[in-house]
């Protein structure tokens, strides 16, 4: 079967119309992993059909768990899920892979998995899901394959971070909820995704409370039953589509958006010349004056301006008019996508972590490459906005959070041909 690797974009159509907002990719991933914990069937409903939850449904499923779909609800049934050991073949494919040590401890005692991989946004090492482990009381091994850990049975204890991580504080609670006490952890992150996490769980029995602060603590369980939850909607991907409307000046409804999870970029949106206001429980977003420039925006752990909006935001201040800067203060990699934005005649400097757009009047198509989720989708937001046709290649990374980006744009009235190799 021929592989979808490359998209062409028309630009020059304003977007306009009313869009439903998929499942979080984030908030899936975790859930997945938690659902690891009970001996029996957890179901995911709204679950994002995109590639990353399939890797992690392979994962699974090497483990020994069955897994179906009804239409987007995602069956678990990890009954016979006996397996410890996760291949470096499903692992360098996915960054949050490693949260399912946590969940190896939690239910076996043991796990041993190759090392994580995901996107090439920075360096993002492991370090702090390590101490989490170490602190709980599992002995963790590293070599150059592989990394391993066993405790027989975790306890309890003080879990204090040295600086703010959302996958080494899922990765603690994970490896927290059946172990045997009460854990603490101290400057835990405080993501949306954290908080849907521990509902999750504690509909599953976890005894969790302090979600949403900086201070979590969990109540160690013996067992924990099924789960059942409906995910909430992508956060990034609304933010994205927004970012596509501003791009176009046109104006769009957001039928599920996520309320008050989007506050730091509906600011900065607004700074823009951008309108929005909530209405009968949906997002109306209208861009049509979205031009002015935003003198300085830094990205922040929540609930400060997301990384993961950073790029889409970029390509949208690339056709304001004057000079916007952005300071990235979570990954060091994330202007990669910088050099392919000028080649479509973006005028983008960068010094350190700190980007310089000089908005110009117009973009021009061109051939791309996309290297990243985010910046894949930056690209996208730049071609619907040049003139003429845009071919970007390394689609399957915008594949990894989007369902169906192209099938959603162009109801919204873009123009997108998907070319397969």
């Amino acid at each position: 079967m021929k592989r979808l690797s490359r998209i062409q974009v028309y630009g020059g159509k304003t977007l306009h119309g009313t869009i439903t907002i998929q499942g979080s990719k984030n908030a899936a991933l975790p859930m997945m992993a938690a659902s690891l914990l009970h001996r029996g069937v957890s179901v995911l409903e709204v679950c994002p059909k995109i590639s990353d939850v399939f890797c992690m449904e392979e994962i699974l499923q090497s483990l020994g768990a069955v897994t179906w779909w009804k239409d987007h609800d995602l069956y678990l049934d990890c009954t016979r899920a006996e397996g410890t050991e996760i291949s470096s073949i499903h692992t360098c494919r996915m960054r949050s892979s490693v949260i399912l040590l946590g969940a190896l401890l939690g239910r076996k005692g043991a796990g041993t998995m190759g090392y994580p991989g995901g996107c090439i946004i920075g360096k993002r090492p492991i370090d702090l899901h390590l101490y989490a482990l170490n602190c709980l009381g599992a002995k963790v091994k590293e070599t150059e394959e592989c990394l391993s850990a066993n405790c027989p049975r975790l306890t309890g204890s003080i879990i204090c971070f040295p600086a703010r991580s959302v996958g080494a504080t899922e990765q603690a609670i994970l490896a927290a909820v059946l172990a045997e006490g009460t854990t603490r952890i101290l400057n835990g992150a405080k993501e949306p995704e954290i908080c849907w996490l521990c509902q999750y769980l504690r509909g599953m029995g976890a005894q969790i409370r302090g979600e949403g602060t900086e201070c979590l603590e969990i109540r160690g369980v013996k067992e924990l039953h099924g789960g059942r939850i409906k995910i909430p909607c992508d956060r990034i991907v609304a933010g994205t589509y927004l970012c596509a409307a501003a791009a176009t000046r046109g104006s769009i409804v957001i039928s599920n958006p996520p309320e008050k999870e989007l506050d730091a970029f509906l600011e900065v949106y607004q700074k823009m010349g951008g309108q929005c206001e909530y209405n009968s429980g949906k997002l109306v977003a209208d861009a049509r004056n979205a031009r002015l420039s935003v003198p300085y925006i830094e990205t922040r752990e929540y609930p400060g301006f997301p990384t993961d909006l950073q790029s889409p935001l970029m390509a949208v201040l690339a056709t304001a008019e004057g000079c916007s800067r952005i300071q990235e203060n979570l990954f060091e990699n994330r202007f990669r996508i910088v050099e392919e934005l000028n080649r479509m005649g973006a005028h983008i400097k960068v010094w350190g972590n700190m980007a310089e757009i000089e908005g110009t009047e117009s973009l021009h198509g061109t051939s791309v490459q996309a290297g990243e989720l985010r910046g894949g989708a930056a690209l996208m937001i730049a071609a619907l906005s040049a003139e003429d046709c845009t071919e970007i290649g390394g689609y399957s990374y915008i594949r990894r959070g989007y369902e169906d980006i192209c099938r959603d744009i162009t109801a919204l009235g873009g123009s997108i041909r998907e070319l397969r190799d």
